[in-house]
């Protein structure tokens, strides 16, 4: 690191920082230090079943822990939960069903993950190798801050020397969140009375809810970790918040069925309704309390003194705003001509409070065909293809997911102002209204086939054409306009378009039965309509300092990666005086041999800071998707194997800082350029970067996605029944071990391949998936 950092030095013409690179040995590796290689975890499950002729029951209870792979001291999830079901014959035209159950759990999180702004993973990656994780120099002990973060001995947490702007130490992090937790209280209920009124007609009525405490508690200490100002905290407090919320869902609805002969006819017809309203809540911080430790922090350190400060509110609603409605009417028909002609069609009417009166309804149809070739009577009897059904379909769905009252404009209070000599509560617009709002819906379009061969290979193809209008998303609104939230609309249509496959295949070769599932699926993604006078819209940024680094265009995927396109590197001086516009000027005037040669999209002769030479770098959505389950049974041992993958697919590689000048690097810089000849991938290193290799978004930062993961083993075995275990009551022993994302084939150098939580393939320190081996035991009685 001390070496790289003066060939960047030199590289501008300055000199060189570490005069003994040597002399810190192998330096801190910081990943080592906060990742927990023995995290442990535990799953149990107890259930107890039933009943008679007249009432079956089942009751559940389960407990589970789980540590977090990066420091279990803030990384963790603990689990309670009990739930009972059961169904009661009440008569012959009445039956009652209902299910209960609590859930209660614990997290405590990392925070900040998938950032490069403070949370340790990125910090770990990013920080220098120079500083120890604990410092122990007198001499720079005696110049720290009197808050600098310290272990549960009194040991000083190191400060890192370079200025690392927002990256810290992590450990000296991680102990500034200790004592911080999130916690959820959940009861459900579902009730359920069907009446069978005759042989052909049932009525059904379903009600159920749901009821949620959840808040979290923290103790933020006042420390010091260095570098930017948001890593550094004055005053201590402690915080605790609560909110309840409660949701119920009634459904109503009558079955008839009939059957004339060959002919078989049902119908469906219901109503519905859900509603969910986000209650109170409050909020309570206390600051500037006279002890400095989660341990020692306690609310009751209150008093009326101006030397700290409390609040409570309630949260927005108060149970009177903030209600989430719907209200359904949907019907169902079905017709079946001796399984070999099959028809169902579906119609839908759902209205929601989130879109305004005059387009709170929508329509959502759908019907399905399908034919039983095989049924049919010139449909030879043969061994090799003995079953094959044609089918087509299409369906209608839609999608409310924004804020409540997304159509109106939002005005809060907070805006005060004087009259005379009096303040008065004033109220300002902070998002437009948009009355326009209405559903995002998807139409789905498809037709297949489904047939089995040899009688034990079973194959279903489909081809679907998917089409969304009316993309649900924040609308950038320009500052002039005065509003601090961005509304919500209606700003883009996309078709997805590709075939399904999937294929079973199940044999007895001797003693062992085997099985097999495999699916693998494409994907087209095309944006077909923007509402914008530009015709895209920004997506996602990279780091701060390149700005956003997708984008949604007609033409294109949604969110595909938009920036510079370059052409290698400049290997020496003659060809970046060979790189010229027509009149013969030089197009990069300030490059140096070893930057990147950056295309000239347009054409102008000039490479411009806006989107003129900006080009679409590849897409964030797979192109396929796979998997595929193996299992294998022999005497009483079983052995279970799951795979999956994806591909086609390009990841914002973000871990590394490269737009930090003192920043740690990943071995590639191992093959970065040192000289004509040497890489034309990895640009100069420079601590300056004029030609801004590194600061531009550009293929320099995309990576394949392609992956290949064994995501689940599981080998067990089932222990013959014998006398002690009769007499215990015991009708099946198993034991079983597991082991969970085993191995990852992958050319991408990030943690994770498998990008989630809505970020569009960007990486900037995704909370890795965890490499699980468990051992457990099946006892049923």
């Amino acid at each position: 690191y001390a070496s790289i950092i003066n060939e960047r030095l030199v590289g501008d013409g300055g000199t060189i920082k570490y005069s003994n690179p040597s002399s810190f040995g192998v330096g801190t590796d910081w990943q080592k230090t906060i990742f927990n290689d023995a995290a442990l975890r535990s799953n149990h499950q107890l259930g107890l079943s039933g009943g008679n002729d007249k009432s079956i029951f089942y009751l559940s209870i389960g407990y589970q822990n789980t540590e977090g792979i990066v420091t279990s001291k803030i990384s963790n999830f603990e689990q309670y939960n009990v739930r009972l079901n059961s169904t009661h014959k009440i008569s012959k035209v009445f039956t009652l069903s209902q299910t209960l159950g609590y859930t209660h759990s614990e997290t405590k999180g990392i925070g900040n993950t998938n950032s490069e702004f403070g949370g340790p993973l990125s910090s770990a990656i990013n920080l220098d190798p120079i500083t120890p994780v604990i410092e122990t120099d007198p001499t720079k002990l005696a110049l720290y801050n009197p808050l600098s973060v310290r272990d549960q001995f009194g040991n000083v947490y190191g400060i890192s020397s370079v200025g690392m702007q927002e990256m810290s130490n992590p450990m000296g992090y991680v102990n500034t969140r200790l004592g911080r937790y999130n916690w959820d209280n959940n009861f459900v209920g579902n009730l359920s009375l069907e009446a069978n009124i005759t042989n052909e007609i049932k009525v059904k009525s379903v009600v159920s809810g749901k009821l949620a405490f959840f808040g979290d508690q923290g103790f933020t200490p006042s420390y010091y970790l260095g570098g930017g100002g948001g890593l550094n905290q004055p005053i201590n407090n402690l915080s605790r918040n609560t909110h309840d919320r409660t949701s119920w869902n009634v459904e109503n609805y009558i079955t008839y069925t009939k059957s004339i002969g060959d002919h078989s006819f049902s119908a469906l017809l219901g109503i519905g309704a859900y509603v969910e309203n986000i209650g109170g809540g409050n909020s309570f911080t206390l600051n500037n309390l006279p002890v400095n430790n989660y341990k020692d922090a306690s609310f009751g350190f209150f008093t009326p003194s101006s030397s700290y400060t409390a609040s409570a509110y309630t949260t927005e609603g108060n149970g009177n705003g903030n209600w989430h409605k719907l209200s359904s009417i949907f019907g169902r028909i079905n017709y079946n001509y001796k399984e070999r002609y099959l028809l169902t069609g579906i119609l839908r009417r759902d209205g929601s409070n989130r879109f305004g009166k005059n387009n709170s309804y929508g329509v959502f149809p759908g019907a399905s065909l399908g034919w039983n070739v095989s049924k049919e009577s010139f449909w030879p009897e043969n061994q090799v293809v003995d079953f094959v059904k044609i089918r087509g379909g299409f369906g209608t769905t839609g999608n409310d997911g924004i804020r409540d009252y997304g159509f109106l404009s939002l005005v809060p209070v907070g805006f005060n102002y004087t009259l005379g000599n009096t303040v008065v509560n004033g109220y300002a617009p902070s998002s437009l209204d948009n009355p326009d709002l209405k559903w995002e819906q998807t139409t789905q379009v498809n037709v297949g086939f489904e047939a089995t061969i040899f009688r034990d290979f079973d194959l279903t193809f489909d081809y679907y054409s998917k089409k969304t209008t009316g993309i649900l998303r924040p609308i950038t609104i320009p500052g002039y306009v005065g509003v601090t939230d961005s509304p919500v609309g209606n700003v883009a249509d996309m078709s997805n378009s590709g075939i399904e496959i999937e294929m079973k295949y199940r044999h007895k070769i001797g003693p062992v039965d085997f099985s097999s599932n495999a699916n693998f699926a494409t994907l087209k993604n095309e944006v077909s309509y923007v509402a914008s006078d530009v015709n895209f819209i920004s997506g996602d940024a990279g780091f701060q300092s390149m700005g956003t680094v997708t984008r949604t265009q007609v033409g294109h995927s949604y969110n595909e990666f938009f920036g510079y396109q370059n052409a290698g590197i400049f290997q020496n001086q003659s060809e970046i005086d060979a790189y010229v516009n027509k009149s013969g000027t030089k197009i990069q005037p300030n490059a140096k041999p070893g930057d990147f040669k950056w295309v000239d999209i347009n054409n102008d002769g000039v490479i411009s800071d806006d989107d003129k030479d900006k080009t679409f770098l590849g897409t964030s959505l797979p192109k396929y998707t796979f998997g595929i389950t193996l299992n294998f049974a022999y005497k009483g041992f079983d052995l279970m194997i799951f795979a999956n993958g994806a591909g086609g697919n390009k990841i914002f590689q973000g871990l590394r800082r490269l737009d930090v000048a003192e920043a740690n690097f990943s071995t590639r810089v191992l093959n970065r350029w040192t000289g004509e000849g040497t890489s034309n991938d990895y640009p100069r290193l420079t601590s300056t970067d004029p030609n801004r290799n590194y600061s531009r978004m550009s293929p320099f930062y995309l990576e394949d996605g392609d992956y290949l993961r064994f995501k689940v083993i599981q080998l067990g075995y089932t222990i013959p029944t014998n006398t002690v275990m009769t007499k215990l009551g015991v009708n099946k022993l198993r034991a079983y071990i597991t082991a969970e994302n085993l191995l990852t084939l992958t050319k991408y150098t990030g943690f994770d391949p498998e990008i989630g939580g809505g970020v569009f393939g960007i990486d900037k320190g995704q909370y890795p998936q965890a490499k699980s081996f468990l051992f457990g035991i099946q006892i049923q009685f």
